[in-house]
């Protein structure tokens, strides 16, 4: 009973800090994309605009659930949930500190990366559930993008394994030291890479690409299930972020306590800021290039990564 009620209170942390991330991301990636594009972005309501997503969140609370009559009802009003809760589950196993993660195992990176594969499966199923060509399209796509960059993203992480020697992250962060920065920076910008890819973020965004399948596998969805699929997004974006912070940056390095888990925050705000910074720049690839480049340059790139680790390593 104890363990399911702290399984729980965990679980509620983590909506609430996706949650919470998803509010202040959306402001955020509004003002990057306005910086970006010489505009303003928001400015009305509260200072630079920061409560604007105060008059946004209702709107779309209220919102009509319009469910399409062809719809397989169960499937189209449960699988956002089921595409939100690897998202959160993943976030569970990162460290924030030195010493500590909320649910430490000894198979945390493994965890890290399986876990979240499932919102395939989720994904693909809200697809099918709307009965729609251009939902199913762009399930399809979804599928096979983010299958294929699983590879690469997975064989990034390798490297962080051998030299802590453990799967565990809490290890990993124990072990890590200054000069982990050059040696791994071969296998970070592949992770970085790999997992714009898999958020189907832009450039590699085909799989909601509006101008052809008009939000493609979530078309059909409005108000708060529309949200949670954003809310998804976005959760996807802070925990890959907040991973890759933790693991290859150091977590709070070089401070330590409450000074070094604003530095683990600081560093984490950078990153998703340099995924917004992709999306607003890169013009959107296709389908073929989207593939060719994964296997063509992703997966060896990742493999070199590996090797020079494997070189390395008898000499530490």
């Amino acid at each position: 009973m104890t363990s399911f009620l702290l399984g729980l209170a965990w679980g509620i942390a983590g909506v609430l800090v996706i949650a919470g991330g998803a509010v202040i991301g959306v402001w955020w990636e509004r003002k990057v994309a306005g910086r970006i594009q010489l505009r303003y972005g928001p400015q009305q309501i509260g200072p630079a605009g920061s409560l604007q997503m105060i008059a946004d969140v209702p709107k779309l609370l209220f919102k009509e659930d319009v469910v399409p009559l062809a719809a397989d009802r169960p499937l189209f009003k449960w699988a956002p949930l089921a595409v939100f809760a690897p998202v959160a589950a993943a976030m569970a196993v990162i460290p924030f500190v030195k010493g500590w993660a909320p649910f430490d195992t000894s198979v945390g990176i493994l965890f890290f990366l399986a876990v979240p594969s499932l919102e395939v499966v989720a994904i693909l199923v809200a697809a099918w559930a709307q009965r729609n060509t251009y939902s199913a399209l762009g399930g399809l796509r979804a599928a096979s993008q983010m299958i294929a960059y699983e590879v690469p993203r997975a064989l990034s992480v390798a490297p962080l394994v051998l030299l802590a020697g453990s799967l565990r992250p809490v290890d990993v962060v124990g072990s890590w030291r200054w000069w982990w920065l050059p040696l791994l920076a071969l296998g970070f910008l592949v992770y970085v890479i790999a997992s714009i890819a898999e958020m189907n973020r832009g450039p590699f965004d085909l799989p909601e690409a509006e101008s052809e399948l008009v939000a493609g596998y979530f078309s059909d969805y409005s108000g708060m299930r529309w949200a949670i699929f954003m809310m998804a997004e976005y959760g996807a974006i802070i925990t890959a972020s907040l991973f890759a912070a933790a693991t290859f940056l150091g977590c709070g390095w070089p401070f330590d306590g409450a000074v070094g888990v604003v530095a683990l925050i600081a560093k984490t705000a950078l990153l998703v800021t340099v995924v917004m910074w992709a999306k607003w720049t890169l013009p959107r690839v296709r389908q073929d290039q989207l593939l060719r480049f994964c296997w063509t340059v992703l997966v060896p790139a990742a493999l070199v990564q590996l090797a020079i680790v494997g070189v390395v390593l008898p000499w530490l």
